[in-house]
């Protein structure tokens, strides 16, 4: 009976979203904690010698505000103002709003396989693990046909060819120091192309400035016109390793402005224009009980299972930030996704129930 009920509101979800999105922009952005996300700028961090490193004027001057409502439309005004007043926005633990890992590990590869196939397997326990054993959603999405050959993802961190598996899914993965192919490639497409392989390289051949992976996705959102479109950026999780609190909130406003960016394109766009959904969140939290382990995360450092999302879609309820107790998992992102575009995700693996409330009026 359960299965049954579970089937019944699949489809009508399914069948609610389905005359109002065509597609979706999928966003993720490396380890980017919640506390910014709906705090700011955390000022017992910034004012450490270890991770102002002495440029505790800059990130105040930018950053500060007296509330945790300013210091945050500060960081990320784009999400503060239009996802705020259009969308949904989950993971304020302020108002036990709980979003966390299902997986037990609290890292990359496992967040990100959680995301993407809708199930914590506890087998992905590695940054190195091989290619997904698993069909994860967009592969699931290119095999549909209004869907083929129009799934396209983007990341700054080499492991994603593993984990969207590209060689078994034929979903177009370009990461890292990869570089956009195609017979017709437009300009822009080619200048991206060109800047990424004269680029620096500050963590080596495993990643790329998010300002490369940004490009190539938005020249192809133009040049190609995909119907689903995943962008992982990387940056906020490297410079948080790295201790430099200032280079985390600027990754994370310069991820903010490129999704206004993204956002104000699909508006002009015929193609895209009030038939487009945008959902963004994040692999994994980071430490905060012991304001020394922000840098860090993984299952020994308390907090780092804890995360957030958003999303915006035509025929969404505009509820803002979500309020009310409740507990939501990473592993119900792939099935709310699909459930945006009026699909049911189907694999020969568990899979989560989507996220209802946000469907609801």
């Amino acid at each position: 009976m359960r299965i049954a009920l579970s089937i019944f509101l699949l489809l009508i979800i399914a069948n609610t979203q389905a005359q109002k999105v065509e597609n979706i922009i999928i966003i993720t952005t490396d380890g980017l904690r919640w506390q910014e996300v709906y705090g700011g700028m955390d000022s017992a961090i910034a004012n450490n010698k270890r991770f102002h490193r002495g440029d505790s004027a800059y990130i105040f001057n930018h950053y500060w505000a007296s509330t945790a409502e300013e210091r945050r439309a500060k960081l990320m005004p784009f999400v503060w103002s239009t996802i705020a007043a259009k969308g949904q926005l989950y993971g304020n633990r302020k108002y036990k709003n709980y979003v966390n890992n299902a997986n037990p590990y609290w890292f990359s590869y496992p967040g990100y396989s959680e995301i993407m196939t809708g199930y914590a397997d506890t087998a992905i326990n590695s940054n190195d693990y091989k290619p997904n054993p698993h069909v994860t959603l967009l592969e699931f999405i290119n095999q549909q046909p209004k869907y083929k050959g129009k799934v396209a993802a983007f990341g700054a961190w080499e492991a994603f060819d593993r984990i969207l598996n590209e060689k078994r899914s034929g979903v177009q993965v370009v990461s890292a120091f990869d570089t956009i192919a195609g017979r017709n490639l437009t300009t822009e497409q080619k200048q991206v192309n060109s800047m990424l392989t004269d680029s620096y390289r500050p963590w080596h051949e495993d990643e790329c400035l998010d300002v490369f992976t940004h490009h190539a996705a938005l020249s192809t959102l133009k040049a190609t016109k995909p119907k689903v479109l995943y962008i992982a950026y990387g940056e906020t999780d490297e410079w948080a390793h790295a201790g430099q609190y200032r280079s985390y909130l600027d990754a994370a406003h310069q991820v903010d402005a490129w999704i206004k960016q993204l956002w104000e394109y699909v508006q002009s766009n015929p193609d895209y224009r009030n038939k487009t959904a945008i959902f963004i969140t994040t692999d994994h939290g980071r430490g905060d009980a012991v304001k020394a382990e922000w840098t860090s995360h993984g299952n020994s450092i308390k907090d780092a299972s804890e995360i957030w999302f958003a999303v915006m879609a035509p025929g969404l309820a505009a509820k803002g930030e979500i309020k009310t107790e409740q507990q939501v998992y990473q592993k119900q992102f792939a099935q709310t996704i699909a459930s945006l575009l009026g699909l049911i995700y189907k694999a020969n693996h568990p899979i989560a129930a989507p996220v209802q409330s946000i469907f609801a009026k």
